[in-house]
């Protein structure tokens, strides 16, 4: 018989995490540590230890830092594929920089923005591909189909579908969050929307 005073098998021991289950554990802890200690201060040891595991089962999974934050970054990033279709090209860009400004301030937002912000050019370059196809490819095919969709009501004149255009949002959205430290309110979103992307926007016709 086993002593009343001796705990429980299962609450003594912790089942062993295998394969997806802790894959996953190990990338979200990689996010972690980016929201936290940022590009700089994460390190192999410290991902392991978010993670409670041993750094050997890290290094079997990722030989390096880059590849390890490479995959979490991929892992965390949400949906861009997903274009509103609210009715108006005014309600459907509202939505898209509600959706952007969310990204932007969730977790693997701020582990994209510690990235982006702490990495040289050299290291910044082994993240080209995720952040152009995790994140600026589908905003703005996203774009593209909001201006186009415009463009058959008759709201967005036919000239607007250039680079020009399809650069302004992201554009000033990265510029205030970065130099100004805005956090982008809806009521600022809103703003943006009615006085710099319709304007811009607008069909000449009547």
């Amino acid at each position: 018989m086993v002593p009343p005073h001796w705990p429980a098998a299962s609450a003594q021991t912790p089942s062993r995490r295998r394969g997806a289950v802790l894959e996953r554990a190990i990338l979200e802890a990689a996010l972690d540590q980016l929201g936290t200690v940022g590009w700089n201060g994460l390190t192999m040891e410290g991902v392991a230890a978010g993670a409670q595991t041993g750094k050997a089962a890290v290094y079997r999974r990722w030989s390096s830092k880059e590849d390890l934050v490479a995959d979490a970054l991929r892992s965390g990033l949400p949906d861009f594929h997903t274009v509103p279709d609210l009715g108006s090209v005014r309600e459907d860009l509202l939505e898209l920089c509600r959706r952007a400004r969310d990204a932007m301030y969730s977790r693997p937002g701020s582990a994209l923005r510690s990235v982006i912000h702490e990495c040289d050019t050299k290291q910044a370059e082994r993240f080209h591909a995720v952040i152009i196809k995790g994140v600026v490819e589908p905003t703005l095919k996203m774009l593209r189909e909001v201006v186009n969709r415009g463009m058959e009501r008759g709201e967005v004149r036919r000239d607007a579908a250039n680079g020009y255009i399809f650069d302004a949002i992201p554009a000033m959205m990265m510029y205030r969050s970065k130099i100004c430290a805005s956090e982008w309110t809806d009521r600022e979103l809103e703003e943006m929307i009615d006085q710099l992307m319709v304007p811009l926007l607008r069909s000449g016709g009547p």
